[in-house]
């Protein structure tokens, strides 16, 4: 019922609100379903916000709630489809309209989407998704293991683009389901075959895109820890680039694709045979580039004088040589010279001092019978016979008499 109102007679602004809080708040809670676009959770407060759109219209809305709801309702991403227990309420302050969120639960995609977050984070939880657990590829498999559908577009893009690159590669293709109830039993199956399989040094798991729930198999629990437990390398190809099964996380390598799979586990020949050829090219280049230096640097040292005449340095040390022979020898005949002279001037003063010497100039050396010396008249005696010892022989004489004579 409209309140009556003139320009004469308006009604207070408080009562207008209040009206209207009141003709909304009689709604009452209600359920409502949208796309969840955006959630601003603050930390600390008590109040968080979510905006809410509607899935065919432009229509959009921002909800409070409090964190205990959004834990409640487990991980949330954003684009999640949501049923949201809401009750519409008028901001007596403002004027404004506000939804109060009393209850969230995901829906359709966003509750699988859901479900497969918490799965997710439970299995990061426990390692599996450590990237030191990954495998590196071998350059070149013996044998490559695909685990796709059967006549599946996948599997066509994989054994065409393997084949292509690598015409050599020998695939053990195993077909099973990639969708519905009995896919991970059949995938689990074919992976722990190809595993127990000799020479099998990769295995391939591909699958085209597909809506969430074909995928669902791609991130079953089960499936998941048979890859981690896998002890061959694993790739996983499912899907398009954007979709993103757990596979994806715990497998040893995540391709894009299918033809992106074979890419990364074969290289491709051409290529290769390219890059061989141009490093033979490099390496040829680089050996006749040593060899020309090396020549450069030969030719060098022959214009060098020792090696263009090898015996001029021989020369050169034998004119030392020969110089050095001819010092030596005038040194040791200048000492010859010295020692001769210096021991003829010993001779002469050894024969100047020497009795002889003494006799030569007509000395006479007088002794007694028994040999001594007589020096002094009292050292003999009248009648005695001496010798007297000259210097050319020896005189005996006989002392008729003696004188003693006193001063010089």
């Amino acid at each position: 019922m409209a309140l009556p109102s003139s320009p004469d007679a308006p009604q207070p602004l408080r009562v207008i609100v209040g009206a209207v809080k009141d003709w909304v708040e009689r709604l009452g809670p209600v359920w409502v379903e949208g796309q969840l676009i955006e959630v601003k959770r603050r930390s600390g407060a008590v109040t968080q916000y979510l905006t809410l759109r509607d899935k065919l219209a432009e229509v959009s809305v921002t909800l409070s709630t409090s964190a205990a709801v959004l834990d409640a309702a487990g991980p949330l991403a954003e684009g999640t489809m949501v049923a949201a227990w809401v009750k519409p309420t008028i901001w007596t302050k403002s004027g404004s309209l506000t939804f109060e969120c009393r209850e969230l639960r995901p829906t359709g995609e966003g509750r699988l989407l859901a479900a497969i977050e918490q799965r997710k984070r439970m299995l990061q939880a426990e390692g599996l998704f450590d990237p030191a657990l990954k495998r590196r590829l071998p350059l070149l498999p013996r044998r490559i293991g695909l685990i796709t559908g059967a006549g599946s577009a996948a599997e066509r893009d994989v054994v065409e683009n393997i084949a292509r690159r690598w015409p050599a590669a020998v695939l053990d293709v195993r077909h099973t389901l990639v969708q519905g109830t009995q896919a991970v039993e059949e995938i689990v199956h074919a992976l722990r075959a190809l595993a127990a399989t000799p020479g099998v040094d990769v295995i391939i798991i591909a699958r085209g895109g597909g809506s969430l729930e074909d995928l669902l198999p791609f991130s079953d629990e089960t499936l998941v820890r048979a890859v981690h437990a896998c002890t061959t390398p694993v790739v996983s190809a499912i899907g398009h680039e954007t979709d993103t099964p757990i596979l994806d996380l715990v497998a040893d390598l995540r391709a894009s694709t299918p033809t992106d799979a074979a890419k990364r586990v074969v290289p491709d020949a051409r290529e290769e045979a390219s890059r061989l050829s141009e490093a033979r090219t490099r390496i040829r280049t680089a050996v006749l580039t040593r060899l020309a230096n090396e020549t450069r640097r030969l030719a060098e040292l022959r214009t060098r004088p020792v090696l263009r005449d090898p015996s001029a340095t021989l020369e050169i040390h034998l004119e030392r040589v020969s110089t050095a022979r001819s010092r030596l020898t005038r040194a040791i005949e200048q000492r010859l010279r010295e020692e001769a002279n210096f021991i003829s001037q010993s001779a002469s003063r050894v024969r100047a001092m020497s009795p002889r010497a003494t006799l030569q100039r007509g000395y006479a050396i007088l002794v007694d019978a028994s040999g001594d010396t007589v020096s002094s008249v009292a050292d003999t005696s009248a009648g005695a016979a001496i010798a007297a010892r000259v210097a050319d022989g020896r005189l005996h004489v006989t002392v008729h008499s003696i004188e003693t004579q006193e001063g010089p």
